[in-house]
């Protein structure tokens, strides 16, 4: 007995006053399933007790009492059969057929792929189990490896009914919408409705698995596993195992069908079709014999091949056996006898001697002490409880853990397994979450230095940095952003904060100054912004300089994004035209006064002799002519020279 089912309280425990467990086989998210005695009929039973929290459900109390409608309105020997159903204060159980053996999955976890015989005969006795089903009008939706149980005599059994429905209750929704991801038909994943040929979808994608050795759709998420049963079609195992044969190909892709209508009606319309493909392979699905005990211990190490034995038909033409007469068999009695009494009488006397030896075994020697049970993952109220079920006193102690959740355990002092008397006390380590630090200034610290100082606080750090062009050296820390590991808002670190072991930081690193290519030629400006691995574009944008000459690079373009450059940015250049030039205007035979009004309005400046100034002659001195001509252009601000004489 394990040291769970130590701590286990129903071990031992009498259930309605019939059901006597003895060990646990098997624990899911709904019930915990023990190996019992019925005391009344004296034979074992598997007895499936619903999980104390869920008792006062009333949708999982109908489930579990659905179950054993289901089972018992189903009459077939490839059914697990459901005999009681009942409450015994807060328990809520099931009696059910005992079944000594493995689940599918757990042959499938042992041999990967199984062989074609062995997959025939496994899905030739689930197709009949699950046929009787339908035609009773139950869908079972939660068809799959761990529902199918192969028993040490080599029957082979559909159980766990908990999900069926009647097939005029197909509706699932909510709640209802429940079954393994794996094996969801399109239509409960789109629709949320099951029939029979739900059922048939899940054996399809069953028998895949059993093919190939693992199922079609995979995903780190379910809802991505159930895109792919909703869009994708499953592939032919034969893809991965060329060894499956044309018409296992077939079935698997009339079994998985996108739409309901183009599968199998029914298990029934299945396993037509699987048996016409047996005769064509001439492969017969291997047949379960009545056994003995040796026989069945031979098939229980035979297991793994689920091939048991066919039955033995006698030869008739074979000899008969010689009879034998009532003296000998008196003789054989009586030899019997003898032998019995001397075997009887060396275990008394064997058993004489060893009184002595365990009862100081028990009393004083080693086997007077207790085993730490495993508490591992438990609160720290159950973990004492569990140990002072086995007489120990329980002491709480705390430990960072960025592995185990806040306030579950982690492990006990002494470990798990270690021998000690009744009494003792035992430390129960429990998780305090991740450790909390206080964390000094990264930026102006190499990235190095960064990385290093982060991974001894057991922080993650993003494995690329994110490069920007700025003011501090090149490779020195800027910035740095923190995401919880709990999944908090994001925050900034670059000048010191708090953080959790195992949050993650991402850091901004700089890769120098931006290049300054202002007074380069393009050329130049091309080659110095490649060299720190920016991208120069083609289109260069010409403009106008007073200040610049034409050609000379002017500087670059405003980032398109908000923020600092960056290694791998498409960078624009701005270069000069040079000043920009207007016509000059044609001054010519105008009074001085008009002439320079006319070039002052046109943003130019006009020189003359200087008695143009003088008072009254500006408007008596009139322009003969001018420098550059009217057909020529200037700079804004430039200087027209003007001709003057007094006119008469």
């Amino acid at each position: 007995m394990t040291t769970n089912q130590q701590a286990d309280p129903l071990i031992g425990r009498l259930v309605d006053g019939r059901y006597r467990v003895r060990a646990r086989i098997a624990r899911g998210g709904m019930a915990t399933v023990y190996v019992a005695t019925d005391l009344r009929l004296e034979r074992r039973i598997a007895l499936k007790v619903m999980h104390a929290h869920l008792s006062d459900d009333s949708a999982f109390q109908s489930r579990f009492i659905q179950e054993a409608r289901a089972a018992a309105r189903l009459a077939d020997p490839h059914v697990v059969n459901v005999f009681d159903q009942g409450q015994d204060g807060e328990l809520a159980y099931l009696v059910m057929e005992y079944l000594p053996g493995i689940t599918l999955r757990e042959l499938l976890r042992e041999q990967k792929r199984l062989t074609v015989p062995q997959t025939i005969t496994i899905m030739d006795a689930v197709l009949a189990g699950l046929s009787a089903a339908h035609r009773a009008g139950i869908v079972h939706r939660d068809v799959k490896p761990e529902n199918v149980l192969l028993a040490e005599d080599g029957r082979i059994k559909i159980g766990d009914f908990g999900l069926a429905r009647a097939t005029t209750a197909n509706t699932a929704t909510g709640q209802q919408l429940l079954g393994t991801i794996a094996y969801l038909a399109p239509e409960l994943v789109t629709r949320g409705t099951a029939d029979a040929r739900s059922d048939i979808y899940a054996l399809g994608i069953m028998l895949y698995e059993m093919l190939v050795g693992e199922q079609p759709y995979k995903g780190e998420q379910p809802m991505q596993i159930a895109f792919q049963h909703a869009t994708e079609s499953v592939p032919r195992p034969s893809v991965r195992n060329p060894g499956v044969p044309e018409q296992l190909d077939e079935l698997v892709l009339w079994a998985t069908e996108k739409s309901p209508d183009d599968r199998p009606d029914d298990a029934q319309q299945m396993l037509d079709r699987l048996r016409e493909i047996e005769r064509n392979l001439g492969i017969a699905p291997a047949v379960a014999a009545a056994t003995t005990p040796q026989r069945a211990q031979a098939d229980s190490a035979d297991l793994t091949k689920v091939m048991p034995s066919t039955m033995v038909i006698p030869d008739p033409t074979a000899p008969a056996p010689e009879a034998v007469d009532n003296a000998t068999l008196l003789r054989r009695r009586a030899s019997k006898r003898k032998a019995r009494g001397a075997f009887l009488l060396t275990l008394v006397l064997l058993l004489a001697t060893l009184a002595g030896g365990v009862g100081w075994w028990f009393g004083s020697g080693p086997g007077s002490l207790v085993a730490v049970p495993g508490v591992a993952g438990l609160s720290y109220d159950d973990a004492a409880a569990a140990l002072s079920a086995e007489g120990f006193v329980a002491v709480r102690g705390e430990e960072n853990s960025i592995d185990v959740a806040k306030d579950q355990t982690i492990r006990t002092d002494p470990d798990e397994g270690a021998r000690l008397d009744k009494g003792a006390e035992v430390t129960v380590i429990v998780s305090a979450g991740p450790a909390s630090h206080t964390v000094e200034a990264l930026n102006g610290k190499t990235e190095q230095e960064a990385r290093d100082f982060l991974a001894d606080i057991r922080v993650n750090v993003a494995e690329q940095p994110l490069i920007l062009f700025s003011d501090a050296d090149e490779g020195r820390v800027i910035n740095a952003f923190v995401t919880p590991r709990d999944g908090a808002e994001v925050y900034g670190c670059g000048d010191g904060c708090e953080l959790r072991e195992d949050d993650s930081v991402e850091l901004y690193v700089s890769a120098g100054a931006f290049p300054d290519v202002a007074g380069m030629s393009v050329d130049e400006a091309t080659s110095t912004l490649t060299e720190k691995q920016l991208q120069v574009s083609g289109e260069i944008d010409y403009r106008f300089s007073e200040s610049v000459d034409q050609d000379v690079v002017i500087g670059v373009a405003d980032r398109a994004e908000e923020g600092n450059w960056r290694p791998g940015d498409s960078v624009q250049l701005i270069v000069s035209k040079g000043p920009e030039l207007f016509p000059v205007p044609d001054v010519s035979n105008r009074t001085l006064v008009e002439a320079k009004g006319i070039l002052e309005d046109a943003g130019f400046t006009a020189t003359y002799a200087a008695w143009g100034d003088l008072p009254g002659f500006a408007e008596l001195a009139k322009v003969t002519g001018q420098d550059p001509g009217a057909d020529k252009q200037l700079r804004r601000g430039g200087t027209v020279r003007l001709s003057i004489q007094l006119s008469g």
